[in-house]
């Protein structure tokens, strides 16, 4: 009883879940799917893959601000270098001019009177020698200036190319701005569309008539639950009586029994085989009293019990047969979907009730099936005969006006300039500045190379050597002040040098560096901007064009996914009518068959069975009590035929 009750209320429930149910279902994911598809931003914004990669990254490159920086930094390095290259050229002078008055001196203090006699003489000779190593041993004076270079540089930095440059990344940044001003009337239009599929799928909640259909049934769920609660008391009250007629039928054969075994103990226990029918002792005679009693209990109830068996047998044997197996093997629905049986004015009787066409083939089998399987309402009943769905959610009603607003866009970008007339010129006026054709071989052969050919040190000490093997005189004097002069030189002339020469050569390599490619690189920017631009003008409103169409299929393939699952929803989803299959299967499996038929079943089958057997129980009892009791007088007669044989009869 209490799973009929579930099964009623489950029924109920499910009878006033659709209504719940829609309200949470499809129109509310609307906004979700249109925040997704995020109408609110620009549909479009101009990235690298519109354009070429290599055209946008040297453009890129252009753009960066140390690019138009490295104009200035190359007219930095020109002046440093040009300075000290300067400055070296003096020092060197002033070296070669130091050198060449020792030299002169040397000269001619060789040509002293003593010098011409031995040893004096192999000195001299020995000092002669070495007056050609006393010299400069760089050429920096005939380097050239980089003064035209410098001057180039510096006709080129009279353009800021710096705000050019700004002026164009802005130009080049201000694009999606451009694109969404342009294109603010397709978004509203598209935002509008988006938000009428919301309100359309609210008034399909409400034309869908699931909750239309339920209502008369859940009114008629809700009598037969108000009926059960109303007699449950009742049904309990009999249900105890039933209990307590079946134990008083199982008492009665149990008492029968009881009695029977009882005769045939005291029975067989008492029987003496060589006592009279009247001598039979006490507990032989019990035993026939115990079975004649099982009799007359027998011929009181048995016709009763009879009776019981009968009426449990037509009804329990024709319930399960009739009902409850073609229940299980679904018989019972094909019968009931049999044309004409219930209504002769309708072929399909649940198909004229429901949806008022009785030619539909809508069967009870095939309703219980989809129920089981937990399909929706909208499927099981075959409502799409009554409200099409797939009619009303189509997309093609929706989408069109959202491929036609894109279709009809146009975007004009003629104002993007990356880099103008001047800044091109000024481009190239650096590259013509000659930077990259300095002869940076020369200069870094000349800096490379120590100040002095030979070094002063070492050749102020030979001569102190060569001036101390000489007698006392001028001439010793002479060479020793010379030693003394170079080693002086060397001190205060080519020590100072050595420094600025290693930073003059470090210096030419950065700028070498710097410069290498310089000219390459730069026509590869001019010809890059060139063809950017030319994509600009001419290709890039086609592309967003084509790009905001791309993002338009993909709007357009959100909603078409997502009315879909709208339509799925309704027909597999809202309303799922398991709840129905399974309180049917409560009612008739196992309320009406396991709870009542098969307990009916199990007691006339028992019941029969021992009433049957108690018809050859009651024979014996009777012939058996008969040898058993004790007998109040005995027949004796005389069997003629047989001279001397006497016989009893009881």
């Amino acid at each position: 009883m209490s799973g009929c009750i579930r099964g009623c209320e489950d029924v109920g429930g499910f009878c006033a879940a659709p209504g719940r149910t829609a309200e949470h279902h499809p129109a509310g994911r609307a906004r979700t799917v249109e925040s997704r598809a995020g109408v609110a931003r620009p549909p479009c914004t101009p990235r690298p893959s519109w354009a070429s990669a290599s055209e946008l990254l040297v453009c890129q490159d252009l753009f960066l601000p140390q690019n138009s920086a490295a104009i200035k930094e190359t007219r930095e390095a020109l002046l440093n270098v040009n300075k000290t290259l300067g400055e070296l050229k003096k020092s060197t002078a002033r070296l070669s001019t130091s050198l060449q008055d020792v030299k002169t001196n040397l000269e001619q203090s060789l040509n002293d009177p003593g010098c011409s006699v031995q040893p004096e003489r192999a000195t001299c000779d020995d000092v002669r020698t070495t007056l050609n190593q006393l010299d400069d041993n760089t050429n920096l004076g005939q380097l050239p200036s980089l003064d035209k270079q410098i001057d180039n540089i510096t006709h080129v930095l009279q353009t800021d190319l710096s705000s050019l440059v700004q002026e164009g990344y802005k130009s080049f940044n201000d694009i999606p701005e451009s694109v969404q001003n342009q294109t603010v009337d397709v978004v509203s239009g598209i935002k509008s569309t988006l938000n009428s599929i919301g309100s359309h799928i609210e008034n399909v909640k409400e034309q869908i008539s699931i909750q239309n259909k339920l209502t008369g049934f859940s009114d008629q769920i809700d009598d037969v639950e108000t009926y059960v609660h109303r007699t449950l008391p009742a049904l309990e009250e009999y249900n105890s009586y039933r209990w307590l007629g079946g134990l008083v039928a199982c008492s009665v054969l149990t008492l029968i029994v009881t009695f029977y075994y009882l005769g045939l103990l005291c029975g067989l226990c008492g029987y003496d085989r060589n006592a009279t029918p009247t001598r039979r002792g006490c507990v032989s005679n019990t035993g026939g009293v115990f079975l004649m009693v099982g009799v007359g209990i027998s011929f009181l109830f048995c016709w009763i019990l009879m009776i019981i068996v009968v009426l449990s047998f037509v009804v329990g044997g024709n319930v399960e047969k009739l009902v409850c197996e073609p229940y299980q093997s679904k018989k019972l629905f094909q019968i009931l979907d049999t044309p004409y049986l219930i209504n002769e004015e309708w072929k399909y009787y649940l198909s004229g009730m429901v949806l008022n066409k009785p030619d539909i083939n809508l069967t009870f089998e095939q309703v219980y099936s989809d129920c089981k399987d937990n399909k929706g309402v909208y499927t099981a009943l075959k409502l799409e005969n009554i409200y099409n769905i797939s009619d009303c959610l189509d997309t093609q009603q929706f989408t069109q006006n959202v491929s036609s607003d894109f279709e009809n866009m146009e975007v004009n970008i003629d104002n993007i300039v990356l880099l103008d007339a001047a800044g091109k010129k000024n481009l190239q006026d650096f590259i013509s500045s000659g930077v990259d054709r300095i002869d940076y071989g020369a200069y870094l052969a000349e800096t490379a190379k120590t100040p002095t050919k030979v070094n002063l040190l070492t050749f102020a000490h030979g001569l102190e050597e060569k001036a101390n093997q000489l007698p006392q005189g001028s001439l010793k004097r002479s060479l020793a002040s010379n030693a003394q002069t170079v080693r002086m030189i060397y001190h205060g002339q080519v020590v100072p040098l050595e420094s600025p020469m290693k930073t003059l050569h470090q210096s030419i390599q950065d700028l070498q560096h710097q410069s290498s490619g310089l000219g390459v690189k730069v026509h590869s920017i001019i010809s890059s901007l060139d063809a950017a631009q030319n994509f600009i003008a001419n290709s890039l409103s086609s592309v967003i064009v084509q790009e905001t169409k791309k993002y338009g299929n993909m709007i357009i393939g959100y909603f078409e996914y997502y009315l879909q699952w709208v339509k799925i929803s309704i027909m597999e989803e809202v309303a799922a009518c398991k709840p129905v299959a399974t309180a049917l299967d409560s009612v008739v499996s196992v309320f009406l068959c396991g709870y009542i038929i098969d307990p009916m079943n199990l007691f006339w089958f028992g019941i029969g069975k021992a009433t049957l057997f108690l018809l050859p129980a009651l024979i014996f009892a009777v012939k058996l009590a008969k040898y058993y009791r004790r007998m109040d007088s005995e027949d004796v007669y005389d069997d003629s035929s047989v001279p001397g044989t006497w016989h009893l009869n009881l």
